[in-house]
């Protein structure tokens, strides 16, 4: 089949409320700083309720993905459940007005569009309360077959290992994309996600996964010890192809042959971290996608990054294809 995607990412469509928050608002609603936590309906209503004015934009892990490879000037299909409601028609319109490929009918007459409260401390920290609301009815009946078939990268959210019928979705477009010969990416999401399903996501990684995005924390959740370079070195036993984040520290890519260490690109102001895994994950598959060597892939990664931690959204506000082509990348 023809290549008509770079990427094509499966995950949460959600949208994002970003607030400013103080390190006392955190702890008096005894929100775990820096994480992410689930929450229902009336607990996202009663935060939404104690939060600071901020914006709304659509967001979700790896939909942000795909924004980003979009900003690049890549060609990419997006995959999720909205429901039938005013926040799912911004979700649509906000993907398809970046180009992507978002073709999924809405959940009617169930459960709301799905909202990340996200409040952002002064040192950039978020702290995500998530209600997952209609994207939980992502199954594998959502999984269109001649999008994954047609997309070089097949992108995964961690997060999406919560729901049963998402995991189904999972082994459902892997076996699509192997079988047409496709590289499959995971990304971790987040270390609260590994420790709840460990033993699943080593499976995982182990019989499916061609490409591991993760952050330090993850990979050391991962495999339950303190020490990056015994962690790291458990992962290049595991998989053929991985990034690995360290915030300021930049990134490790790792191969079964090498490590390369690529520095963080410099940003004049951290203003919030939101979305930094995602954008550098943007960076990487687009590069690989158009064949570029991995210590490239690795600098369009961390440009994208550094650009989206120096203003709030988890979405670039400018063009990554032209900021990539002024620094020669």
């Amino acid at each position: 089949m023809p290549d008509l995607y770079d990427v094509a990412a499966i995950g949460n469509a959600i949208v994002d409320v970003i607030a400013p928050a103080t390190d006392e608002f955190i702890a008096f609603n005894h929100l775990t700083k820096g994480a992410m936590m689930l929450v229902d309906e009336d607990q996202s209503a009663r935060l939404y309720a104690r939060m600071q004015a901020g914006v709304e934009a659509s967001g979700g892990s790896a939909a942000n993905t795909i924004a980003g490879l979009a900003s690049f000037g890549g060609k990419g299909a997006f995959l999720g459940k909205v429901a039938d409601d005013q926040l799912g028609a911004v979700f649509t319109h906000d993907m398809r007005a970046i180009g992507a490929h978002f073709a999924n009918k809405p959940l009617k007459d169930g459960k709301a569009t799905a909202v990340s409260m996200i409040n952002v401390t002064p040192d950039g920290q978020r702290t995500m309360c998530t209600y997952l609301g209609a994207s939980v009815a992502f199954t594998d009946e959502d999984v269109d077959k001649a999008v994954i078939e047609g997309a070089k990268i097949v992108y995964l959210e961690g997060y999406l290992f919560d729901a049963p019928p998402a995991r189904r979705a999972f082994a459902k477009a892997a076996a699509l994309a192997h079988g047409s010969g496709r590289t499959i990416a995971l990304t971790l999401s987040d270390s609260f996600v590994v420790e709840r399903h460990r033993d699943a996501l080593l499976g995982f990684i182990e019989g499916q996964v061609d490409l591991l995005f993760a952050n330090e924390a993850e990979v050391k959740a991962l495999f339950k010890t303190d020490d990056f370079d015994q962690a790291v070195s458990a992962l290049r036993e595991r998989v053929k192809l991985a990034a690995v984040t360290r915030s300021e520290q930049g990134s490790v890519i790792l191969t079964e042959g090498e490590r390369l260490t690529v520095a963080a690109e410099p940003a004049e102001k951290v203003v919030d971290t939101t979305g930094a895994g995602d954008q550098y994950a943007a960076g990487f598959m687009f590069g690989l996608s158009r064949g570029r060597p991995l210590q490239q892939c690795g600098k369009l990664a961390s440009l994208a990054a550094a650009e989206v931690i120096s203003h709030y959204g988890p979405r670039p506000q400018v063009s990554l294809k032209d900021l990539a082509a002024s620094k020669g990348y």
